[in-house]
């Protein structure tokens, strides 16, 4: 089952554009400089063929005087690199005509290289591209493909990337050539194509993904991606946002692990907000990465085994044991095992302040996986 079109976006993709896999790329010299460099070069092997000439110019013959002056040195130069070689001026000596084997041919290969630089420069790259490619298919495990690059889907890279996760872990899927253009600018890998297909996706090498966001711009299209995608990958973990409550049943139904209803998210912030300002300030502040209050999820550190969820240094908010998510007040989350896992709430910035005034205490180490620091209980 396919949907006619993927977002607005996917019936503005032209064919030839469909399928492909863009790998991030160094910024491009500008093409004035790259004209100009080309010239100077050209340039160069021109004189350097014309000193050549000018300094064994008595084994030269001029059909028109006999002699050959500088002027004459310049038009052999040119004529030569040029391959045109009219006969009027030909070299007669040995040493000339050695020089000729030696210098000016490799000089006159040079020249004409240079001359279709711009043509080699195209083969080049492809095959530079196509190796690139071939070598990024190999090696790439474990990484999380990303469909949709719109609002949701660079929020969701920006989270991705401030817990840790390197850009080249990141694929981007999306309809839209100008999007994975950025995207690439910004150095992800990018596949354009419409993910409701299988093989886009496999072009995204999500076969081998540990992980999957979906985030569409219509419910309908997310529900076929996330159809696709676990049918291409049964172990993934597939997040994936939808505008209607009412459609997240059915996403979860098509592979989803996790549903992120955007528009009911927004509403009950916004509810929250009009009913107490201070706390809608901070579910704002846990929703933004890397300022004031983040929720992180670390596993249990060897000294907390056997404690309360009480008794740790963190504030924990839930305590992640197999499949069950139990509450923080939940008599089952204590005490703590070795294979649990803690949702915390930490803060983003590292303390600068110290116990005793003008003794500053020295920072407290980040948690296991999150990159931030723990925060301190009001009583430390």
């Amino acid at each position: 089952m396919k949907l006619p079109s993927y977002d607005a976006a996917a019936r503005e993709v032209p064919e030839e554009n469909s399928h492909r896999v863009l790998l991030p790329r160094r910024t491009p010299v500008e093409p004035i400089r790259q004209v100009a460099r080309r010239l100077l070069m050209a340039l160069l092997v021109l004189i350097a063929t014309v000193f050549i000439v000018w300094i064994d110019r008595d084994e030269y013959h001029d059909s028109a005087n006999g002699t050959v002056d500088f002027l004459d040195c310049v038009y052999y130069a040119t004529v030569t690199l040029s391959t045109t070689g009219y006969g009027d001026i030909v070299p007669y000596g040995d040493s000339a005509r050695l020089l000729n084997i030696v210098l000016i041919t490799p000089l006159r290969v040079l020249f004409l290289i240079i001359l279709v630089g711009t043509t080699l420069e195209v083969l080049t790259e492809r095959t530079r591209e196509q190796w690139q490619l071939k070598r990024w298919r190999k090696t790439l495990r474990d990484h999380t493909v990303v469909v949709g690059f719109g609002t949701k889907g660079r929020s969701a890279v920006q989270t991705l990337c401030a817990t840790g996760l390197t850009r080249e872990r990141i694929v981007i899927v999306d309809p839209s050539p100008k999007v994975i253009d950025s995207a690439v600018a910004e150095g992800f890998v990018g596949v354009v194509g419409d993910a409701t297909r299988s093989d886009v996706l496999v072009r995204a090498e999500i076969q081998r993904a540990l992980q999957v966001v979906i985030a569409t711009q219509r419910d309908d299209t997310a529900v076929l991606v996330a159809l696709t995608a676990r049918q291409l990958n049964k172990k993934a973990n597939i997040v994936a946002a939808v505008r209607e409550e009412e459609n997240a049943p059915l996403l979860r139904q098509s592979g989803a692990d996790s549903v992120i209803t955007s528009a009911s998210a927004a509403g009950r912030l916004l509810g929250l907000s009009v009913h107490s300002p201070s706390a809608g300030t901070v579910m704002e502040d846990l929703i933004q990465q890397g300022s004031g209050l983040d929720l992180v999820e670390r596993p249990v550190v060897k000294s907390e085994v056997g404690k309360s969820v009480r008794e740790t240094d963190d504030l924990v908010v839930s305590v992640l044991r197999g499949h069950r998510l139990l509450g923080y007040d939940d008599p089952a989350a204590s005490p703590l095992q070795a294979a649990d896992r803690l949702i915390t709430i930490v803060r983003a910035a590292v303390a600068e302040e110290g116990d005793l005034p003008g003794k500053p205490r020295a920072p407290m180490p980040p948690l296991p996986g999150s990159g931030v620091s723990s925060m301190r209980r009001a009583d430390d």
